[in-house]
């Protein structure tokens, strides 16, 4: 209070009973509507948790058409061409084919790969509430691709080893290098069939749509596959695949071995229990039409599932004098014109090579 003189001068509060009443409804009324605003937030939310992984992966299979893959080598000539078509694609994400160049996609392409990964999705979409989604990545053999389905769907052994074998609708198998890596959504009464038109219908339309009748007579759709999927195996960055192209392609023409690890991979699994076991010096001699150290060529058929930049990187290798190369202890990528130099390199980077 103020003081007066010395005096402490008293002041009179009034009380007025209406106009606390009016702040007590208003305070009431403010936490009804934060609680509204809140319950509806937290419901926007969840549908979106729920619903966007499935709208996202109808969303990727209901893409507008794209042009063929262009090409940018001649087996006959033995020539390696840059096409400009595919500069661009591998060096921006302004169209969808570049997007998966890149290994990148739009946020919500992202988000949803998160939302669908996580364990309270999981959970509901196993109880049948909403779609499971099935992500297959790059890189894999078809019997991974198998049992990411049957984990989801609650497939027994003889239901996963259909799956791998001739489908009705069909008149392939389904093989390494035509299951196209991509998000899939299933539910639990999802058939066998079911999956595998789907498969069939995504690696159509993102593929064999691209992969023209004209592309396919300089190079033949399973030759393409092979080297894409090798290339995958090798790297998951676009700019080594190119590279990592161009050398395969650079033996192929001089006749030499191709001497790729991930191919003793493939012939070596199932080894205790790992598709992708690592390479041991005495795995060069595995008698297999897939070991590339003992027979000349290609192996007779794709390795793994190939992503879309691994294909273009397939049909549009850099034009390089490298023969060799590898990754070293920090995943640096290096190339040599000669073995002598790949020896230097080694010997550099790891203190010995042969």
């Amino acid at each position: 209070m103020p003081a007066h003189d010395g005096f402490i001068v008293p002041h009179i509060y009034w009380y007025d009973e209406d106009t606390m009443l009016t702040k007590r409804r208003r305070a009431v009324w403010r936490r009804r509507e934060f609680l509204v605003g809140l319950g509806l937030c937290v419901l926007v939310l969840s549908t979106l948790f729920f619903v966007l992984p499935s709208f996202v992966v109808w969303q990727q299979t209901n893409q507008n058409a794209q042009p063929p893959f262009p090409l940018g080598v001649d087996p006959v000539h033995k020539t390696i061409t840059e096409n400009q078509a595919a500069a661009i694609l591998f060096s921006n994400q302004d169209t969808p084919v570049a997007a998966a160049v890149a290994g990148a996609g739009n946020f919500f392409d992202k988000l949803s790969q998160v939302i669908a990964r996580s364990g309270l999705y999981q959970t509901v979409a196993a109880a049948g509430d909403v779609p499971q989604v099935v992500t297959i990545d790059p890189g894999l053999r078809k019997e991974q691709v198998a049992a990411l389905f049957a984990n989801a769907l609650g497939w027994d052994a003889n239901t996963e080893k259909m799956f791998l074998e001739l489908p009705p609708i069909s008149n392939e198998d389904l093989n390494d290098g035509t299951i196209t890596p991509d998000d899939y959504a299933v539910s639990n009464d999802t058939s066998v069939v079911a999956v595998q038109t789907e498969i069939k219908n995504q690696f159509e339309n993102t593929i064999l749509s691209r992969y023209t009748p004209a592309i396919q007579k300089v190079v033949p759709l399973n030759e393409g596959l092979t080297i894409a999927s090798i290339i995958e195996r090798e790297t998951s960055d676009p700019t080594e695949m190119r590279i990592i192209s161009g050398i395969i392609w650079n033996r192929i023409f001089d006749g030499m071995k191709l001497q790729m690890d991930s191919t003793l991979q493939y012939a070596k699994a199932p080894s205790k229990g790992a598709w992708w076991p690592p390479v041991l010096p005495a795995d060069k001699y595995i008698d297999s039409p897939y070991n590339t150290y003992e027979n000349l060529g290609l192996p007779p058929a794709p390795i793994a599932e190939p992503s879309v930049a691994a294909v273009l990187a397939a049909l549009n290798p850099v034009n390089t004098s490298c023969l060799y190369y590898f990754h070293d202890s920090n995943g640096v990528f290096h190339c040599s014109d000669t073995y002598a130099g790949q020896v230097a390199l080694l010997k550099k980077y790891y203190g010995q090579g042969k």
